[in-house]
């Protein structure tokens, strides 16, 4: 996967918006104004997703291209490596469970407009 694709695929999801709100390196995209991934433009071969905090530390013992979160809560988010042994089906399955982390963390009504909207 590389950052176009990735940028493609975070924005096909619902109500999914992208920004610059940490400077112009790092791309942010949010559901309901709430961050799913972080991506630097500088480096591009790697991102942050949130993750079940449990499915976190399995996947890092699992995988040496998910780390804990670079310069975010390490319990909760993963810095993801694109360029390693990771499929492209597993890459968008890590981006899917933060969307829908972050979805459902939403208030139920933001959760239902988006869900109709």
């Amino acid at each position: 996967m590389n950052i176009e694709e990735l940028r493609t695929y975070c924005l096909q999801k619902k109500y999914a918006t992208e920004g610059f709100p940490f400077g112009e390196d790092t791309l942010v995209f949010k559901v309901g104004e709430k961050v799913f991934l972080l991506v630097s433009l500088t480096t591009g071969n790697r991102f942050n997703v949130k993750c079940d905090p449990e499915r976190a530390v399995e996947l890092r013992e699992q995988y040496d291209e998910i780390i804990p979160g670079y310069h975010m809560n390490k319990k909760h988010w993963n810095t993801v490596f694109m360029d390693g042994r990771l499929t492209f089906k597993q890459l968008t399955e890590l981006i899917d469970h933060s969307y829908d982390l972050v979805f459902s963390s939403l208030p139920k009504k933001l959760q239902t407009e988006i869900l109709n909207g």
